[in-house]
């Protein structure tokens, strides 16, 4: 059994899925940035750091790397291949990663628009399909769309010299097969000539103008997500509901801003976000001792567990896990064949690094958002995290 619920925490609207009773995928519509196109002055060039800095609103900064700069998206001057910006000049950039913590925005000169079928990028080349789908749906998307594709890179040869690339997103797989090219087709047209549009109407913009709205934060989007989470699941039997005694958002929130989760084991972890790193500590705690192959079990539950919490909080960049030790080489392996396994099932990108010699295991996770921590932390009260010890 699988419900979408749609309701709100403090002034946020959520977008929460459980399945069988269990709140499993967690999205926080907030005010954000990122996707969005501005009209930015550099301020500064560090060359030593290979690194552009840039103000794209009156109090908002960010930077990025001077190395493949599109020439294109400078307009107070034309700029010739491999010519480097300088202070002062006017460029189109895209948020690409908000301001978190102590770092600032990254932005990028490779202009992405998104439909609601298909992504188009500046700077890239070709056709791809969205990794989360299936092989059999990836190849019939692409085999419908191909010649779609290479039409419109034909027709617009002429306006522009830069390469467009274009990906096909999950929502597309929804479609019929008898909609499928008729849709893909206008949105496709509609995304790349969205994007001329930009860089065009951009050179006669103030600067700080915000020229495009990026997509994907709507309350829409977040129900979609959650839909493709399902579908990812094997789960095509679901309702989306607007309210509910049967689910208590409020308390599954409160108790993903703690820092310490009980397993059902009673084992426990402790999970802490710290400016440069996630770490994360799996404990026996009320776990029975003496059975056998018990360590081995619980680093197991723990591991299924530790994957919820990173995807529920949106932990990103640099995750490090204490395990509990094991002596047997096998079962470290195994548990590392294990974590790999789970990597693979997360929509955001998730990599398996190492095991330390310390057993430090290493993981990384795309960032792609702020942490919930971070959204709606800061307008809790502080929480005791070791109540009910």
């Amino acid at each position: 059994m699988a419900d979408i619920l749609v309701t709100k925490y403090d002034e946020y609207p959520v977008v929460a899925t459980y399945i069988d009773n269990r709140l499993e995928h967690l999205s926080v519509v907030h005010g954000s940035d990122v996707g969005n196109i501005y009209l930015c002055r550099v301020e500064n060039v560090v060359k030593n750091i290979s690194s552009v800095f840039v103000r794209y609103d009156d109090d908002k900064t960010g930077y990025i790397s001077s190395k493949g700069i599109l020439t294109c998206n400078v307009v107070n001057r034309s700029l010739k291949t491999g010519e480097a910006v300088r202070q002062g000049d006017e460029i189109i950039l895209q948020v690409d990663t908000e301001e978190q913590k102590l770092k600032k925005a990254k932005l990028t000169s490779a202009l992405s628009v998104s439909g609601k079928y298909t992504v188009a990028t500046f700077g890239k080349k070709g056709l791809g399909v969205s990794k989360k789908l299936s092989s059999d749906e990836r190849k019939l998307l692409t085999d419908c769309s191909k010649d779609i594709y290479e039409k419109l890179i034909e027709e617009i040869k002429d306006i522009t010299s830069e390469n467009i690339g274009i990906i096909i997103r999950t929502e597309a797989s929804f479609l019929s097969q008898e909609e499928m090219e008729g849709e893909i087709s206008k949105d496709m047209r509609e995304s790349i000539f969205s994007l001329l549009d930009i860089l065009k109407n951009g050179r006669n913009r103030t600067v700080f103008s915000c020229l495009y709205t990026g997509r994907g934060n709507e309350l829409e989007d977040h129900v979609l997500r959650a839909k493709n989470f399902l579908k990812a699941q094997g789960l095509e039997d679901y309702n989306v509901i607007e309210s509910s005694v049967v689910y208590s958002i409020k308390t599954d929130l409160e108790k993903l801003l703690k820092n310490r989760i009980w397993l059902k084991s009673g084992a426990f972890l402790v999970i802490e976000q710290l400016e440069s790193f996630n770490a994360i500590d799996v404990n026996t705690g009320k776990a029975i001792t003496g059975k056998s192959d018990i360590i081995k079990k619980v680093n197991k539950e723990a591991a299924l567990e530790i994957f919820r919490q990173i995807r529920l909080r949106n932990l990103t960049g640099m995750i490090l896990i204490d395990f509990i030790n094991m002596k047997d080489k096998s079962d470290t392996e195994e548990l590392c064949s294990y974590l790999k396994f789970l990597c693979s099932k997360e929509a955001i990108h998730t990599e398996f690094i190492d095991i330390t010699g310390l057993g430090i295991v290493e993981l990384t996770r795309t960032k792609n958002d702020k942490s919930l921590k971070e959204i709606i932390g800061n307008h809790n009260k502080p929480v005791d995290n070791h109540e009910n010890e």
